[in-house]
């Protein structure tokens, strides 16, 4: 299957929650394991990466405590390249890249998470949609029910779209719904948009997980056309 990205449509959005739960379907058909491109506002151990493990049901990895699962780990929680910048380092995303193929020859699936949304700058020269971009990673785009995410999700979907990127499919996140009405119409609107943008309506429903456990979630749609 390969690699797979999972990106956001903003920050705080539930994309680790959401590749978690990918990797705890797809355990059933693949062996997978989950990177995070990279993490702010943590030392030692990528808590993003901690979280998808206890939703595989497994404690961290050799692979993570090698550092392949989080090639980059800053202390301050802010947008990567400042963090890095803070710190005196600076982000090569053919490190990032290096792990990711490390890890390829390992597994079959590789679900990479990625940092903030898809225009969120890794260095000065390089965001986070352009990685995407030069790697050809399809994408599976988390986004939510809250006031103003039709709009933050069109831009997403039109910016993958306009550079020839896979979308896989939509995981929309229901857990802080004001409005049941506002959160139906929008996953209804997101859907006629990515239509008109000629990608597959997949969109899949996450509403709020007990971590202890965790909800079966059928993701089968987003992989019916992938080996």
């Amino acid at each position: 299957m390969g690699s797979i990205f999972i990106s956001g449509i903003d920050t705080n959005i539930g994309k680790t929650i959401a590749t978690g739960l990918l990797a705890r379907f797809l355990l059933k058909r693949s062996c997978v394991i989950t990177q995070k491109l990279v993490q702010t506002g943590c030392t030692e151990v990528s808590y993003d990466i901690g979280v998808h493990r206890q939703l595989m049901g497994c404690g961290l990895l050799e692979q993570d405590r090698k550092g392949l699962t989080c090639p980059y780990l800053f202390r301050h929680p802010s947008s990567p390249h400042l963090s890095a910048g803070m710190e005196g380092r600076r982000i090569d995303t053919k490190h990032i890249l290096q792990a990711t193929l490390a890890l390829e020859k390992q597994f079959s699936t590789v679900l990479i998470e990625g940092a903030g949304g898809l225009m969120v700058p890794l260095n000065s020269g390089t965001m986070v949609l352009d990685h995407i971009m030069e790697n050809q990673y399809p994408v599976v785009l988390v986004s939510s029910s809250r006031l103003g995410s039709i709009n933050h999700t069109c831009l997403s979907i039109e910016a993958l779209r306009s550079r020839n990127i896979k979308l896989l499919g939509i995981i929309y996140n229901i857990f802080d719904q004001d409005d049941p009405l506002i959160a139906k119409d929008s996953m209804e609107q997101i859907r006629i948009f990515m239509v008109r943008q000629h990608y597959p309506g997949n969109i899949v429903a996450m509403d709020k997980i007990d971590l202890s456990n965790p909800e079966e979630i059928d993701f089968s749609s987003f992989f019916s056309d992938i080996d």
